[in-house]
């Protein structure tokens, strides 16, 4: 049978803080566990990170460990009453100053907002559910008049329509948290509202910096595209980041649920062109929080990132506060691997205007087409980095890619690759034909080839050294 080649991100939560439920999640199909630092204290993340190590442990895995930053949350205050109601033609104001909300007004958690608006802006608050017009900005005030009314409760968030609002997109929280994530061994920061590369150039350094004082590999990089000026700016988020998520709960207040469709296929096909990674967010199984069942909305929704190409599906709320944590994850799990079987093979067309320099590229490109054309039953990169499977992976092919490392943090790391699966290799063994032998001798003891199947085999020699792969071999299971 086909392994699954889309990858499923799974929060945890509430719902999902035992070690028996994450067993249950993991043996279901999760390959990556979101930590999101939105919620929680960092005893309480350090304690959740120990624990999915125990559960993948016991399930006889390696899974990466993300933790999702909270950036700068744009929210409202509190209510005296906790909640009020809206109409539509209310005049209402957000304060600054304003220490405690009723029907008039209501304060703000960032105080600079007034300095961020002008007459005629369009807020959208509690993810677009309450609409305001800026009709004046005075002092600490923004005067608004209400378009869209409703309930409106403690805490809300606030957007710009269109975008434009200046909060860095690391906070003094997110520089604390990004310490806790590298002291629990996080494999991938994720980094909430930036707006350009320098957001995540800073977020790298201020990781790298915690992780040598932690003493644990560096993370990887995960941009979440959520702002309107995120997306002209999206080749250079790319280009400083390992990868992104689309996140589409923030970027469709900002641009509109209209522009999000097709946002979502260029945005993961720049990833692949990038040899950047992708992962697809918010609502995907929302239903799921209450009903034991999808809806045949969100299954399409899941089965179209899947044929966009998306490394990850993500869940959220689904798995971290919902009724059917374990249940999201199998039915993601089926879904995603019946889009597989509809994908599209064009490998050679992927091939025609690639360029590049270096040799561990050109080798695992080498790899993929030789592959291809030999039917071979899979293609296996022995590997200190993880790059060359990440190459292999922004391409379709329909036989897997397994990924033999003695480096622990790269095994996790490539979890989330599209269509990569991991083996630990050990470290003892160096010499090639030593390494080749129990490459092979672990594909059978898995029972993933058997005698005389055809393989492909990259390496780099000498053997144990990073960004090193310069060699390919075609093999038949057996011959050693």
């Amino acid at each position: 049978m086909k392994q699954r080649a889309t990858k499923i991100v799974a929060t945890v939560g509430p719902a999902s803080s035992t070690l028996d439920v994450l067993q249950r999640m993991i043996a279901a199909g999760v390959d990556v566990v979101r930590l999101n630092f939105s919620h929680g204290k960092a005893e309480d993340h350090v304690a959740r990170a120990q624990m999915v190590r125990d559960a993948a442990a016991a399930c006889g895995r390696e899974i990466a460990i993300m933790a999702d930053l909270q950036g700068p949350k744009i929210r409202i205050g509190k209510f005296s009453d906790g909640k009020i109601h809206l109409a539509k033609g209310d005049v209402f104001i957000l304060d600054a100053t304003c220490e405690l909300g009723n029907q008039q007004r209501v304060g703000l958690d960032y105080k600079e907002l007034p300095d961020d608006l002008k007459s005629g802006d369009v807020l959208l608050l509690n993810d677009g559910l309450i609409v305001l017009t800026v009709d004046r900005v005075q002092g600490s005030e923004i005067v608004t008049t209400v378009k869209i009314g409703g309930e409106l409760s403690n805490n809300k968030g606030i957007n710009r329509q269109g975008g434009g609002l200046s909060a860095p997109a690391l906070t003094a929280k997110d520089m604390e948290d990004i310490k806790t994530a590298m002291r629990l061994g996080a494999d991938y920061i994720a980094v909430s509202f930036p707006k350009n590369a320098t957001d995540m150039v800073m977020a790298r350094q201020l990781s790298n910096i915690a992780a040598d004082e932690s003493k644990v590999a560096k993370p990887r990089m995960i941009a979440k595209i959520e702002r309107a000026e995120a997306i002209p700016a999206l080749q250079e988020i790319l280009d400083a980041s390992d990868g992104i998520m689309v996140a589409r709960g923030d970027l469709a207040v900002e641009v509109g649920n209209a522009a999000v469709p097709a946002l979502q296929k260029r945005m993961i096909r720049m990833a692949r062109h990038s040899n950047k990674l992708a992962i697809t967010a918010t609502q995907m199984m929302e239903s799921m929080i209450q009903n034991a069942v999808p809806t045949r909305a969100e299954v399409s929704d899941v089965a179209n990132a899947v044929l966009d190409g998306t490394d990850a599906v993500m869940a959220s709320a689904e798995t971290a506060a919902g009724k059917y944590p374990v249940e999201t994850v199998e039915i993601m799990a089926a879904v995603c691997a019946e889009a597989e079987k509809a994908e599209h093979l064009s490998l050679d067309t992927d091939f025609l205007n690639v360029t590049f320099t270096r040799i561990d590229q050109s080798i695992a490109y080498g790899a993929l087409f030789t592959a291809y054309h030999l039917r071979a039953r899979a293609i296996v990169a022995l590997t200190e980095s993880g790059s060359t499977p990440l190459w292999m992976s922004r391409h379709n092919i329909d036989m897997p890619i397994y990924a033999m490392t003695p480096s622990r943090a790269t095994q996790r790391k490539a979890s989330l690759y599209r269509n990569v699966h991991t083996f630990e290799l050990s470290p003892a063994v160096n010499d090639r034909e030593s390494v080749l032998k129990a490459a092979e001798d672990v594909l059978l003891a898995a029972g993933l080839v058997k005698k005389d199947d055809m393989i492909v085999i990259t390496w780099g020699e000498p053997m144990g050294q990073v960004g090193g792969t310069n060699a390919l071999k075609i093999a038949k299971i057996g011959d050693h």
